[in-house]
């Protein structure tokens, strides 16, 4: 495996901060504001995409900045684990931005220029995250984008913004300064380091008690990941205008949750060492409870976005729950869907906030007939949902197939029927929104219905772009696939 030094993981990390700077000397030029905004998420995903070749032909990029102790350096690793996570998060940064334009503007959104500061500096910190080649500059990142987003999330400045951005401060911050950073200390006292090395930094040779101490830390400090019983803050974050929620649930937060739990499974302990422990299927058994749980509360949801919520909390679990199986099918099919997870549930909430744009409805028996006055919107809609439940032909598919044929390979029946009858639930919660905007009969004589009509382009086109998107990484998923693969060949 050959590994090269090169600046370009720090270049792909400083441009979105950078653009921070030139975005508030913009403030009062919206149109150069924003443009600041298109021109760094660009650059960013050109400068990851240079990375790629290199990645997938099983090298490795590195770049080491400053050393702050002996064995703990600020420095940044390229393998195809953070390649890919990367590659998803700047591209919808400039989906994600377009959206922004449209929505924030439609709604006259008051601080405009604080929010795409701040989206900046939540990319920043994800690509950060994903290019981190030790614990202490994933922890670093990670707090820096908990602290960055809450202004996001608390956004419409009234009381249940500022409750839902306090709910998400205490279980995100408070946790990762209690659980994660226990977890890093017992880490580097019991190995010595920090670095992250595929195949894991513990052995078998560790005590027991350390291991699996540290290992419950780590799952319960990345709250992030949305993992019952610190999901709370996740369904508390909805206040938050609905680009907000599509950058908390597909492009950076939560992603940079489940992608932690990740690489510490892959890269702090490794397969040998759970196993060895009996770490990973009571991992898969824990997430499984989750997946089931947050499905059946969806089911309860009203709300448009609160029941995307609760979706999220079980789409995410699923990528735990693959990665912890231990197995080759089971690993491929959890990391591969942060990308369709991330393409499928953008769609969602840039779909939900059309809907309110266009309409200002937020629940969902108000949704009769609205398939006739935003056909665009709806389509993508269910394209999306379509590929939460898994149907073949979209992006969830690969994930539901990867993901049965690795619950065989352990030879588990019982983690085999969670995904069945979740399936059934996923169909259960987003069905019937499709029923009701296409075969239920739109109001009649209802003067707010008859003047609904599609959102502004800058809301439509982005949410057509990641619908196509969702079709197309179910047709051909090869593209990801080959990047995953690059980064399994020293894990499974």
């Amino acid at each position: 495996m050959e590994t090269i030094v090169s600046i370009k993981p720090l270049l792909a990390t400083l441009i979105p901060a950078i653009s921070v700077i030139l975005i508030l000397l913009s403030s009062k030029s919206p149109n150069l504001r924003e443009a600041w905004s298109f021109i760094a998420a660009i650059t960013t995903f050109l400068i990851v995409v240079s990375m790629l070749p290199f990645v997938m032909s099983g090298g490795i990029i590195e770049y080491t900045a400053f050393t702050i102790l002996p064995g703990i350096e600020f420095k940044l690793r390229v393998d195809g684990l953070g390649v890919f996570f990367a590659l998803i998060a700047s591209f919808l940064w400039i989906i994600a931005t377009a959206y922004s334009i449209g929505y924030m503007r439609a709604e006259k959104e008051k601080s405009q220029t604080r929010y795409f500061s701040c989206f900046a500096i939540a990319i920043c910190s994800a690509i950060g995250v994903a290019f981190g080649a030790n614990l202490f500059v994933l922890y670093i990142f990670y707090e820096v984008l908990s602290v960055t987003t809450y202004p996001l999330v608390a956004h419409h400045e009234d009381d249940a913004a500022f409750a839902g951005g306090h709910k998400y401060v205490v279980y995100l911050v408070g946790l990762a300064k209690t659980a994660l950073l226990a977890a890093i200390v017992i880490t580097y006292m019991t190995t010595g380091t920090l670095d992250f090395k595929v195949g894991g930094i513990y052995n078998t040779g560790m005590p027991a008690f350390l291991v699996t101490i540290s290992y419950i830390c780590f799952i319960a400090g990345f709250a992030k990941s949305g993992l019952m019983p610190f999901h709370n803050w996740l369904p508390g974050a909805m206040v938050a205008p609905t680009p907000v929620s599509a950058l908390l649930h597909a492009v950076a937060v939560v992603k940079v949750g489940v992608f932690s739990v990740v690489r510490v499974l892959t890269c702090v302990y490794g397969y040998e060492v759970m196993d060895f422990f009996n770490l990973g299927i009571p991992t898969a058994i824990f997430a499984s409870i989750t997946i089931t749980l947050a499905s059946i509360i969806a089911l309860t949801k009203n709300d448009l976005k609160a029941r995307l919520a609760y979706s999220t909390i079980s789409q995410l679990a699923y990528i735990i729950f693959g990665v912890a199986l231990m197995s080759s099918s089971g690993a491929l099919g959890g990391i591969l869907h942060i990308g369709n997870h991330a393409v499928s549930k953008i769609t969602l909430f840039f779909c939900a906030g059309s809907i309110y744009v266009a309409s200002h409805i937020k629940k969902i028996d108000q949704l009769d007939g609205i398939a006739t006055k935003m056909p665009f919107t709806m389509a993508a809609f269910t394209i999306g949902s379509l590929s939460m439940i898994g149907v073949p032909g979209v992006a969830g598919f690969t994930s539901k197939w990867f993901w049965t044929m690795g619950t065989m390979e352990v030879e588990s029946v019982g983690l085999l029927m969670v995904l069945l009858a979740s399936t059934v639930l996923n169909a259960a919660y987003f069905l019937p929104i499709i029923y009701r905007a296409y075969f239920k009969p739109a109001p009649v004589g209802d003067p707010h219905f008859d003047k609904i009509k599609e959102a502004p382009p800058f809301v439509v086109v982005p949410l057509t772009i990641t619908a196509v998107l969702t079709v197309f990484f179910g047709i051909y998923p090869h593209f990801f696939i080959s990047i995953i693969e690059a980064f399994l060949v020293g894990v499974v």
